[in-house]
């Protein structure tokens, strides 16, 4: 019954513009609906990474819940870990609509939303009120576009979030905000993550422990610029790595949207995003945490990443095309894969396949 009343929902927002639809999501997930039912807990999948145990490796990206409004209800989906954000200090319009395409004929999605986000105070007070509960819930920051100190912005979301964050994410990847991906060049990286750990290790009494922070990079970066970036993170006791945001890059696509300006997610991400895992798995080596985010629309998709390197694998463009059932699905399967192959943990099987991706090249 969930399964057909899923189907006529999705076909209802896909007659919506997508943000429209997106608005709508966030309502149902607010409201309660029932629109998936979650899998059963497998103690196998239990992921312990910086320090943190995860129900399972599988997260939900941070993009969708923008404003920290529904965490508990996307673990409920099945998700073992939920991201919000992005979020800046001040509240921020984002870029003019449109700014949401669908590339249905390719699985992808392209957007310039611009870290439209209510601000750090609507977001620390709707996290300060389930502060109580159980859950792995990420917070993802930002900078104001028009900010004059961005490191500062940063800093202040570190400042405000340790304390309620399970992990914190440092955003300076989306190509969304002018001038923000030129912060993934060493100097500019390493005087920021200076800062933040320093904002971090400060905030450790009211925290009440040291919050992990990841770095979130672009994939459309060069071999060099990896290697700086892994040591920075290496230098500067970053925890870890999420990998990848969006790409600007436009490999063949059928849809009729697809010259449009923006990040493109979804099915046409997963080989250049899981490259780039790899290559960062390589250059960290095995006890940083890495996640992957890229493509991943399946449990296939979902176990390949781990393959290539990744402790934790996120997705959030996926469930646009295939509904609120595919967290549990994925979970699911992760539980039969173990089964069929008689593993004890999918960390068994991480870094299997990292040569193979590692080993291919960026066509930048």
């Amino acid at each position: 019954m969930l399964g057909a009343i899923e189907k006529l929902g999705r076909r209802a927002l896909f007659c919506l513009d997508p943000e429209t639809a997106h608005g709508l999501s966030i309502k149902a997930l607010k409201a309660g609906v029932p629109v998936a039912l979650a899998p059963r807990l497998d103690a196998r999948l239990k992921t312990t990474v910086a320090g943190i145990t995860f129900d399972n490796p599988l997260g939900m990206a941070a993009g969708y819940d923008k404003n920290a409004e529904v965490p508990d209800a996307l673990l409920r989906l099945g998700f073992g870990f939920a991201e919000v954000g992005t979020l800046t200090p001040l509240p921020q319009a984002g870029n003019p609509r449109p700014r949401i395409f669908r590339l249905t004929a390719d699985g992808a999605v392209i957007n310039r939303l611009g870290f439209n986000n209510e601000g750090h105070d609507a977001a620390e007070r709707r996290l300060s009120e389930r502060a109580w509960r159980a859950g792995v819930v990420g917070v993802n920051i930002g900078a104001n576009k028009d900010s004059t100190d961005r490191i500062r912005d940063y800093v202040l979301g570190v400042e405000r979030f340790a304390p309620l964050a399970s992990y914190l994410t440092v955003n300076i990847s989306s190509p969304n905000t002018p001038g923000l991906r030129d912060m993934q060049a060493r100097a500019a990286l390493a005087e920021l993550l200076r800062a933040v750990a320093a904002a971090r290790d400060a905030a450790v009494p009211a925290a009440g422990r040291k919050t992990p922070i990841f770095l979130k990079i672009a994939p459309d970066l060069h071999d060099a610029d990896f290697e700086d970036i892994a040591t920075e993170v290496m230098e500067r006791s970053i925890e870890g790595v999420i990998v990848s945001n969006t790409t600007t890059s436009r490999p063949d696509l059928r849809s009729p949207d697809r010259a449009e300006t923006g990040g493109l997610s979804g099915r046409p991400l997963f080989e250049r995003s899981t490259i780039a895992l790899a290559k960062m798995r390589r250059l960290l080596g095995p006890k940083h945490a890495v996640v992957g985010v890229g493509g991943v629309d399946s449990t296939e998709t979902a176990l390949e990443k781990i393959r290539a390197g990744a402790d934790l694998v996120q997705f959030y463009t996926g469930m646009v095309y295939a509904g609120p059932a595919l967290p549990g699905q994925i979970v699911k399967g992760f539980s039969k894969f173990l089964d069929r192959e008689g593993l004890r943990s999918l960390a068994d099987i991480r870094d299997s396949r990292l040569d193979h991706w590692a080993d291919r090249p960026l066509q930048l």
